[in-house]
């Protein structure tokens, strides 16, 4: 069985041959990691309340993204917070509390970790750069950068990755406090937090990262293997 997967993606103004529109778009490596892990993608647009798809699928990647408006977490918005979408915020969040609701396996990348966290009453640091503590946490704006992670032993990412991993930084946000959630993985060189769970469900695993990008199929595997269940 190849169970289906639902990956979010995001709006933006595109250039596709000769034509330049507002399009919503996805890149292409989370349908590949999906499709070689063994699952059928699902692309899900930021379109309103779309929790009806919840019925048709069997797991959840939340993609990275755009920055996340700072109104859901109780902040205002910051001269380097750019790009928000209350639309996709909205789309989002509904995605995530049905498939939790029902234990529907979860991964959150990048922004989709940041969401996981803004939901369970955590908050983000808005521009790292200018974060006590986490300048040059790593490259963003284009620029991706590598460093160490530590995983918590007995995690759920610790059994699917070990105990230390090398990622990639290409974020200017970071989750300054994950809410309910529990941290599972902080940046070796500053402690930003890198990773984070919901123990009470069966799979629902937020990274900072980009897996895959850097050939972590393991976190897609690991989902779709969830999802099969």
């Amino acid at each position: 069985m190849r169970p289906i997967i639902g990956i979010t993606c995001f709006m933006r103004e595109t250039v596709y041959g000769n034509w330049h529109r507002h399009a919503a778009i996805l890149p292409s490596a989370y349908v590949s990691m999906i499709d070689g892990a063994g699952g059928t993608p699902l692309i899900i647009p930021p379109a309103g309340n779309m929790t009806r798809l919840l019925e048709g699928i069997d797991g959840l990647v939340v993609s990275g993204g755009p920055d996340i408006c700072p109104e859901s977490y109780g902040q205002e918005s910051e001269p380097m917070t750019l790009g928000c979408s209350t639309e996709q915020d909205g789309t989002e969040m509904e995605l995530i509390k049905g498939a939790m609701d029902c234990d529907m396996p979860i991964l959150g990348v990048c922004r989709g970790m940041q969401m996981l966290s803004v939901m369970h009453g955590g908050h983000l640091h808005q521009h790292l750069e200018t974060t006590p503590g986490h300048e040059g946490h790593g490259g963003f704006d284009g620029v991706s950068t590598e460093h160490g992670v530590a995983a918590k032993e007995g995690s759920l990412l610790a059994g699917l990755m070990g105990a230390s991993i090398t990622v990639n930084s290409t974020h200017h946000q970071g989750v300054a406090d994950a809410g309910e959630l529990a941290v599972t993985a902080i940046a070796e060189h500053d402690g930003l937090i890198e990773a984070v769970e919901r123990t009470d469900l069966r799979f629902c695993l937020g990274v900072q990262w980009h897996p895959e990008r850097i050939g972590h199929d393991v976190l897609y595997s690991g989902l779709v293997e969830a999802a099969r269940g």
